[in-house]
C-alpha cells in the first residue's frame, strides 16, 4: 500500500446508461480518466421544491485529480442535467501498482 498524491475518484451521476456509456468513453479517450465504472443506482433527492426518486446511474471515475479542471469541463459539455454531481473523493492510499496505472493512463 502507498500514499497516494494527488489521485482521486469523481462521482457523476446520469439519467441512462447510453449518457453514462458516453461520458465514460469521452473521458477515457480523452486521457482523462484511467478507468470509469458504472453502476445502476437508486436516488432520493429533493429538486426544485420536489422530491424525486430516480433510477440512475453512478459513474466512479478514477482519475488524477491534477486533470480535474479539464474532466469537469468535458463532463459539464457531455451531461444532460441542469446540474450534475461532479465530486471528487480523494484516493488516500492504494496499490502501488493500480497508482501507477492510474498516472500512465492520464494525461500529466
Amino acid at each position: 500500500m502507498e500514499t497516494s498524491a494527488g489521485y482521486g475518484v469523481v462521482l457523476v451521476t446520469t439519467g441512462n446508461l447510453q449518457e453514462a456509456e458516453a461520458i465514460a468513453n469521452a473521458l477515457v479517450e480523452a486521457r482523462l480518466a484511467a478507468c470509469v465504472s458504472l453502476l445502476p443506482i437508486h436516488s432520493i433527492y429533493t429538486w426544485q421544491g420536489e422530491l424525486h426518486k430516480e433510477q440512475e446511474w453512478q459513474l466512479l471515475i478514477k482519475t488524477d485529480l491534477a486533470q480535474f479542471p479539464a474532466l469537469e469541463a468535458k463532463i459539464r459539455e457531455l451531461h444532460s442535467y441542469e446540474v450534475s454531481e461532479i465530486i471528487a473523493l480523494p484516493i488516500v492510499a492504494g496499490s502501488q501498482a493500480y497508482l501507477q496505472w492510474i498516472s500512465q493512463q492520464v494525461k500529466s
